[in-house]
């Protein structure tokens, strides 16, 4: 039997940033804690905080599961991911302004130049420009898994627009309302100020055009979206408006917004929807979301688009593989954070040990998401493992393959009590003129026992992320 890291126990006693949660945890009968738990979900509903599923029948707004028991980490282990953190996003960013410019790293040798170029979410239509201050991902969500006390390891980056952080501020927000005295016994490090920076991030890459105080929105696809919440909220707290494309046009040199005051210059556009519905002139001809023109006011320098159009080639399952080697060429530092060992079907050796261990090993899509597109082998019938082996024969490319690793455990309440479910961590980090992320992040938690699928979309629940201060 596979053994995991326990992140609150150490044998049998307590790890110390766990230590004010033990009398907490044992002075909770389960009356209390069940009526604790219908208190945060009437909050969450009330708060109207709810994820869409696609596909699915019955009810496509659903609260996503809440776990009360918070997920702690010290001072000195969130100080090392911070690190690692930022020097990923880092690299990035030098990745995604040298493939769109002379493409250095190819020319090494050191990334396959058939993994960039004829990458479906390279975008020609950024070759040869340089955004502001070069950052193409403003909004880097590193999804992090834990195996023990020292070992964290980078499952995957998220370059475009990654969601979940409204339930970061949200889960906070409802711990502090639901257990003020474990705050006040607790010191624990304030996420509170993400949207100050975010918007602050934003307003720093401001186009070259823009000569006042810029002007900072959010472009929803609208209520339809899945994240559509956290457009709102986030345009809320930072104080900006929440558009549509149909809110939008171009004229001239600029993009303006329609307001009941005549229009509005727009500098900065905050984009929450896909690359390929941006602009109908450039991109999808049939798309409806988007505002005709926006890319050559943007390529003019005229207007900022936050994630850059092209930045989804740097999170591309297969590209994740080269994440060390682009620390190594663009920074020349060692990798502070390591990758997860990796698979790639398209090379022949690779394919050959994947085809042989489909039960031992977990298999995603190079372009799938929130869970779905993958196998995860010691969990599969011999029927779903014969149908990803024939999937995976038909188009090798379109795979890569990982260990199943052994994710941490956090106590999580569960409706027998308190037992150890497996986590993962998101921490949300922002790129503009300087690098900055607040002290957490978003703890997903598979509540089924034995499950390591987090996915929200797949039956997984978040936590509260607590950052002790040293």
């Amino acid at each position: 039997m596979t053994s995991y890291f326990n992140e609150m126990y150490q044998g049998t006693s307590v790890r110390a940033p766990y230590a004010r949660l033990q009398d907490w945890m044992q002075a909770m009968p389960a009356e209390l804690r069940q009526m604790k738990q219908a208190e945060a979900e009437a909050l969450f509903r009330r708060i109207g905080i709810t994820f869409a599923v696609y596909g699915e029948g019955g009810d496509p707004d659903r609260l996503i599961p809440f776990d009360m028991f918070p997920r702690v980490f010290s001072g000195t282990e969130w100080a090392r991911l911070e690190r690692g953190i930022k020097q990923r996003a880092r690299a990035l960013n030098a990745f995604l302004v040298d493939v769109y410019g002379r493409g250095e790293i190819v020319r090494a040798g050191r990334i396959p130049a058939r993994l960039v170029y004829l990458n479906e979410a390279y975008e020609k239509a950024v070759a040869g420009f340089v955004p502001p201050k070069g950052v193409y991902s403003h909004i880097v969500g590193i999804d992090l898994v834990r195996t023990g006390p020292d070992e964290f390891f980078v499952l995957e980056d998220n370059c475009r627009t990654p969601s979940g952080v409204s339930y970061m501020l949200e889960n906070r927000e409802i711990m502090m309302r639901m257990f003020p005295d474990l705050f006040r016994e607790n010191r624990i490090e304030p996420v509170d100020r993400y949207p100050e920076i975010l918007r602050r991030t934003l307003a720093s890459v401001a186009p070259q055009k823009c000569d006042r105080e810029p002007t900072v929105v959010i472009l929803t696809p609208g209520h339809f979206n899945s994240a559509y919440y956290e457009h709102s909220f986030l345009a809320d707290l930072m104080g900006v408006e929440l558009v549509e494309g149909q809110d939008l046009f171009v004229e001239g040199e600029f993009v303006f917004m329609r307001t009941t005051e005549g229009p509005r210059r727009v500098d900065v556009i905050y984009r929450r929807i896909d690359d390929a519905f941006i602009d109908p002139l450039c991109f999808r001809p049939d798309s409806m979301l988007g505002v005709p023109g926006l890319m050559d006011v943007y390529r003019s320098g005229g207007v900022s688009i936050c994630s850059a159009p092209g930045a989804g080639v740097a999170d591309d399952k297969a590209v994740y593989t080269y994440v060390p080697d682009m620390i190594r060429f663009y920074l020349g530092e060692e990798p502070i954070l390591q990758n997860v060992p990796t698979w790639q079907c398209g090379k022949a050796e690779d394919l050959k040990y994947v085809l042989a261990h489909l039960n031992e090993l977990v298999v995603k899509e190079v372009h799938g998401s929130g869970g779905y597109g993958m196998l995860v082998g010691p969990k599969a019938t011999q029927d779903q493992v014969e149908l990803f082996r024939a999937r995976i024969t038909a188009n090798p490319g379109n795979y890569i393959a990982q260990p199943t690793l052994a994710l941490s455990t956090t106590p999580t309440f569960v409706a027998e009590g308190i037992a150890p479910r497996h986590v993962d961590l998101r921490p949300y980090c922002l790129v503009g003129e300087r690098i900055e992320l607040v002290p957490g992040g978003l703890t997903r938690v598979a509540l089924t026992e034995g499950s390591l699928v987090v996915n929200s979309s797949q039956g997984g629940g978040v936590k509260d992320t607590w950052v002790l201060a040293e």
